[in-house]
């Protein structure tokens, strides 16, 4: 399944959008069928409220029924979402953000094959009935192609499945009858592996001789013989091949703060699956900007996994990441999305990156797990701890078993890969894939019954090491600071050609993001260099309180008063009768300029001028008990001490000797 566009590697949207279109076609080609098969989905046109996705899955399926190629479709798809507490069958793009549940489900007209979701901690019930009512569309949908294969449809190619004579497919389970349990049920999966290769190879060649003509089919045969037995043993007797119970999850153990030098990072072990997750965080400004068909233009919260191949014991070259680790960093992403803290209580970026030391089976929800572990070590304050864990399912003669936390030669020899990831509440995400034609509602009643009980018990392990979010934050981590200023001032603080905004980053270290609504961010590892920058946003953008009292410098002297800066590109007028408690005939005799006073912003008159009063900033600070902190030319103040002028009449609302009325400032430009 390829989704195209002009030029170069697929976007990640796009890869994801491939993957899901092709996972319920895969397993409705026929047993043996190689040829090789390749379905192209071009979006021409996006309206933003009918997902292109369902529109792909639904139009490679048609595609295929009306071909001649084999295969045992239709398949029919829709995203369902749950609003108001209802399910809602395909509802527009632009509703499902405010939708609990993003639910793709497809399947054929028998049972569903595919489901896909990410959810904000919805009950098994809510997702249950979503299915239920998926189904019900699908078949719809399902109709609607073979109506259409009525009319156009080719006639399908004959295919035979192959299949192997009867006598070979005894000879070889009578070989291995005493021999196959004995290295196939161990805990251990490197010695089982090597035990089995061994086993292999000398079935191949001791029978092979004995029969030569049936030589080249020896192996086949033996792998279907494995494959058998594990099942039989798995459905009639409940065993499964490392001696677990169906419900038993393998040992977990955790660790955090396991990497000194990151902002967190926790280490998941479950079993012989082990993931490490390294939590980093950052600034609004380091959030991806997405480039794709939706609305959505920027991603604050990543994450993202690795596979590297010592991980499963191989050597292959180290390259981007396939198709597999975008959709398995997809899901554990979609599983954390719900209780990531909104940008309004935390301005942070978070980036996070699982990496897989070592696989056997359910990497992906190990990786959730791990994930959490790391938000929380970083102090991240989640709205609840999310575990993840991977159902299994095997069937045999109508009969089936539902088998929790699977490990690699269960996921390889089974008929489902399930993965259900949630909080104690309620499921986050969802993913299934199968291998046979459809699952019943019972199977998928009880896979996510098991998942539920395998979830808590996942939960109570992780939360034993570290039961809640850090209430610190690593050294290394950025701390910031969001300001919310009047969106005018935001000039003041980007400067001319953005001067201001680089001498403030320059001088203090921080990172300065301002958004059109006001909104500032600062960040800054050093927590003094943090300040300094908040002070100085604080000091370009702040507005003058009336009835504040502020230390302002003197920057202008008139007949009538004193202009007094008490903001960076804000001042007012100081009458000269409201300069002190008695009388002065000149302004000079109180303050000169660049003298600094106490003054209290007393009005902003109908012209927007502000009037201070250093007289009643020096009544509220003795009232207060305060100390009245002022630099004035001691001379001066002195002198005026010493002989004071008797009390002016007229008072502040009199004509001034600069011939204004009193109380006013002079009509200067405004400063912008």
């Amino acid at each position: 399944m390829t989704t195209r566009r002009s030029c170069g590697r697929p976007s990640e949207t796009a890869i994801l959008a491939s993957r899901l279109t092709d996972r319920p076609l895969r397993p409705l080609f026929p047993d043996g069928f190689r040829l090789d098969v390749q379905v192209v989905s071009t979006v021409l046109s996006v309206d933003q409220e009918n997902d292109p996705t369902i529109l792909s899955i639904n139009g490679a399926s048609t595609a295929l029924v009306i071909s001649d190629i084999p295969f045992q479709g239709p398949v029919g798809a829709v995203r369902m979402g749950y609003l108001n507490g209802q399910v809602v069958v395909n509802p527009p793009m632009s509703q499902m953000g405010e939708s609990e549940l993003d639910l793709v489900v497809a399947g054929t007209s028998d049972a569903i094959l595919m489901v896909e979701a990410g959810a904000k901690g919805v009950s098994e019930q809510v997702v249950l009935d979503a299915l239920a009512s998926a189904h019900e569309e699908i078949k719809r949908i399902c109709a609607a192609q073979l109506e259409l294969r009525e009319q156009v449809g080719l006639e399908k190619r004959e295919w035979i499945s192959p299949s192997y004579p009867e006598q070979m497919v005894e000879i070889v389970g009578e070989y291995l009858a005493l021999r196959l349990d004995q290295v196939m049920y161990s805990a251990d999966k490197q010695s089982r592996e090597s035990a089995m290769d061994d086993l292999r190879i000398k079935t191949v060649i001791e029978l092979g001789e004995r029969f030569p003509e049936h030589a080249d089919i020896i192996g086949k045969v033996f792998d279907k013989a494995v494959k058998d037995r594990v099942r039989q043993r798995v459905v009639e007797e409940g065993v499964r091949v490392d001696g677990r119970g169906l419900k038993d999850v393998r040992t977990i153990t955790v660790e955090v703060g396991v990497l000194p030098r990151t902002h967190g990072s926790g280490l998941f072990t479950r079993g012989q699956t082990q993931a490490l997750t390294i939590a980093t965080l950052g600034s609004m400004s380091d959030q991806q900007k997405l480039d794709g068909l939706t609305a959505e233009e920027f991603k604050r919260f990543m994450h993202h996994y690795n596979f590297p191949p010592f991980s499963v014991g191989e050597t292959k070259p180290l390259r981007g990441p396939g198709r597999r680790e975008i959709g398995h960093g997809a899901l554990a992403e979609r599983a954390l999305l719900a209780v990531i803290p909104p940008v309004e209580d935390w301005p942070y970026t978070i980036r996070l990156v699982s990496e897989i030391l070592s696989s056997n089976g359910s990497t992906s929800m190990a990786s959730v797990c791990g994930s959490t572990l790391a938000l929380m070590d970083a102090g991240v304050p989640i709205k609840a701890p999310v575990a993840g864990i991977a159902m299994g399912l095997i069937t045999r003669e109508g009969k089936f078993a539902v088998l929790t936390d699977i490990q690699g030669v269960e996921d390889a020899l089974g008929d489902m890969d399930f993965k259900v990831a949630g909080t104690k509440d309620g499921i986050t995400a969802l993913q299934m894939d199968i291998k046979i034609k459809g699952l019943t509602h019972e199977i998928m009643a009880q896979a996510l019954e098991q998942a539920r009980e395998a979830r808590l018990f996942v939960l109570d392990r992780m939360l034993a090491v570290l039961p809640r979010p850090r209430s610190e934050m690593s050294d290394y981590a950025p701390r910031i600071t969001t300001i919310l200023i009047n969106p005018d001032k935001i000039r003041d603080i980007i400067g001319k050609g953005g001067s201001m905004i680089r001498r403030i980053t320059e001088e203090t270290g921080a990172q300065i993001d301002v958004e059109d609504d006001g909104r500032v961010f600062i960040a800054a590892v050093d927590q003094e260099g943090g300040q300094k920058a908040i002070d100085w946003i604080k000091s370009l953008t702040d507005e003058v309180d009336v009835g504040k009292i502020y230390k302002g410098k003197v920057v202008r002297i008139m007949p009538f008063g004193a202009f007094v800066e008490v903001l960076p590109g804000q001042d007012g007028l100081v009458h000269i009768s409201k300069l002190t408690d008695h009388r002065v005939e000149r302004v000079e005799e109180v303050c000169n300029i660049g003298d600094e006073i106490v003054v209290k912003a007393v009005e902003i008159d109908s012209q927007g001028r502000l009037n201070l009063s250093r007289q009643a900033a020096i009544e509220d600070l003795t009232a207060r008990g305060e100390p009245i902190e002022e630099k004035i030319n001691p001379e001066v103040m002195a002198a005026a001490l010493a002989s004071p002028a008797p009390a002016r009449e007229g008072g502040f609302g009199g004509r001034d000797r600069g011939g204004r009325n009193g109380g006013g400032r002079d009509r200067r430009p405004r400063r912008d």
